[in-house]
C-alpha cells in the first residue's frame, strides 16, 4: 500500500506547504466570499483539477478548513477529488468504457454539490455552527491583482523550499497520524480477508449494493486501489451500480476521513454529516444504475 501511496502522500504534504504560505485572505477570494452554489462550483472544480488520492487530498481539505473554507465548500471539495483527479478519470475511461466514466463522473459532482448545498442550509438554519476561522474579506480585496504582487514579491531560493518543507512537515502531522492508522488496519484486513471474495459476490441487487457498501467502507482502500475492483466489478458481476457505489463510499463512509474531520472542526456531529448526507445519494444513484444496466 505504502508504495502505492507514498507518491501521493509526498505531494500532498507539498501541497498543504504551499496552501500553507498564501495568506487566508485568498483562499476565501478564490473558492468564494459568500457561501452558495457559485462557491460550491469553485470548491467541486477545485477537487476535480487536483490530481490527488483521497488520503493525501484530506490533507489539503483540511488546510482549507483552516484557511476559512466552510464545511459546506470543504465537503465539496473532498467528495469530488478523490477518484475524481485526471489520471484516475482517464484509468476508469480505460477500464470501464468513456460513456460510463462520464456517467460516474457527473453523478459524483452532483452529490458533492448537493451535500454541500445541504451543509450549508443547515448552517444558515443554525443546525452546523459555522467555520470559526472564516474571515470578512475588505470589499476593495481583488485576488488576482493581489496575487500578482504577492508572486512578484517571493524569492524562490533554497530558503523558500526550505520554508515550504517545514510547513508541509509540521502541517500534515495531524493528517498523518490518522492516516498511518488507516493503512496498518487496512492492511490487517487485506492480508486476512481474500479481494476476490469481494469481487466474485457483490451482483447487482440490493443485497450486492448493501454488501458493496459494507465492504468499501470497512476496507480502507485508497482511490488508486479502489478502480481496479471497481472495474472488476462492472465486468465480471455486471454490476454498474456497485462499481459506482465502491468508489463514492470511500469517500463517504472513509473512518480516517471522518476522524480527521472531527480533529479539524472540533465536533463529531460535524464530522458525521459527510456520511449521513452521501451514503443515501450513493445507494439511490447505484440502484439506479444497476436498473438501468
Amino acid at each position: 500500500m505504502m508504495n502505492l501511496m507514498w507518491w501521493g502522500i509526498l505531494v500532498g504534504m507539498v501541497a498543504v506547504g504551499l496552501i500553507d504560505r498564501v495568506p487566508r485572505q485568498f483562499v476565501i477570494g478564490i473558492i468564494g466570499r459568500d457561501q452558495g452554489a457559485k462557491s460550491l462550483v469553485r470548491a467541486v472544480l477545485g477537487g476535480v483539477l487536483l490530481d490527488l488520492c483521497n488520503h493525501d487530498v484530506l490533507m489539503v481539505g483540511a488546510k482549507l478548513y483552516e484557511r476559512g473554507a466552510s464545511l459546506g465548500q470543504v465537503f465539496a471539495f473532498l467528495i469530488a477529488s478523490p477518484w475524481n483527479s485526471l489520471s484516475l478519470t482517464i484509468i476508469i475511461g480505460a477500464l470501464m468504457g468513456w460513456g460510463w466514466m462520464f456517467l460516474f463522473l457527473g453523478a459524483s459532482l452532483v452529490i458533492a454539490l448537493l451535500t454541500g448545498l445541504a451543509v450549508e442550509a443547515l448552517e444558515r438554519a443554525g443546525r452546523v455552527r459555522p467555520n470559526p476561522n472564516r474571515i470578512d474579506l475588505p470589499a476593495d480585496f481583488h485576488v488576482w491583482r493581489e496575487a500578482k504582487a504577492g508572486l512578484k514579491a517571493t524569492r524562490y531560493d533554497m530558503a523558500f523550499v526550505r520554508d515550504v518543507a517545514q510547513r508541509s512537515v509540521s502541517a500534515s502531522k495531524m493528517v498523518l497520524r490518522w492516516l498511518f492508522f488507516g493503512i496498518v488496519l487496512a492492511a490487517l484486513i487485506q492480508a486476512t480477508v481474500p479481494t476476490e471474495t469481494f469481487q466474485t459476490w457483490f451482483g447487482a441487487t440490493l443485497l450486492g449494493l448493501f454488501t458493496t457498501l459494507l465492504a468499501a467502507t470497512i476496507i480502507e482502500v485508497c482511490s488508486e486501489g479502489s478502480v481496479p475492483i471497481a472495474a472488476d466489478l462492472m465486468t465480471r458481476a455486471a454490476a454498474p451500480g456497485n462499481a459506482f457505489t465502491f468508489l463514492m463510499a470511500g469517500v463517504a463512509t472513509d473512518y480516517t476521513e471522518v476522524l480527521i474531520l472531527r480533529e479539524v472542526t472540533g465536533r463529531l456531529r460535524a464530522a458525521l454529516l459527510l456520511p449521513l448526507l452521501t451514503v443515501p445519494q450513493v445507494l439511490l444513484i447505484g440502484w439506479a444504475l444497476n436498473t438501468a444496466g
